[in-house]
């Protein structure tokens, strides 16, 4: 059964950090770009950040530039989002998703399968 299993959300005070993971099942992730996204209560999802099949390019959103890293280890069929100096409007659930290789070019907004997202609650 093809699975996109995200864990490592919380709750963490402003500043702090928390690292996403990414885990594929039934699926392998050396083909696809991969994608992280987030959803605020009342708000649309948006692109967080995204990383293309080798892992050589990167893109995030102008608003976790410099805060938050992608990376990928395709050994483990794993995908990360390092979060740091998180703000209380970073408070959202976040999912990860498979898209097309080319997708890297659109912030990997062309998606073919979804996780089914975990909660981050980013508060004093």
């Amino acid at each position: 059964q093809l699975q996109l299993v995200e864990s490592g959300g919380g709750l963490v005070q402003p500043g702090g950090s928390l690292r996403l993971s990414c885990a594929a099942s039934g699926i392998t992730l050396d083909y696809y770009a991969i994608g992280w996204f987030r959803q605020a209560p009342g708000k649309e999802r948006e692109g967080v950040s995204c990383i293309s099949v080798s892992g050589d390019s990167t893109n995030h959103a102008d608003s976790v530039k410099g805060r938050f890293v992608i990376s990928r280890d395709n050994a483990k069929n794993t995908v990360y989002l390092q979060m740091n100096s998180l703000k209380p409007e970073d408070t959202a659930v976040y999912y990860c998703a498979a898209g097309p290789p080319s997708s890297i070019q659109a912030m990997c907004l062309s998606v073919y399968y979804w996780g089914q997202g975990t909660q981050v609650i980013v508060s004093s």
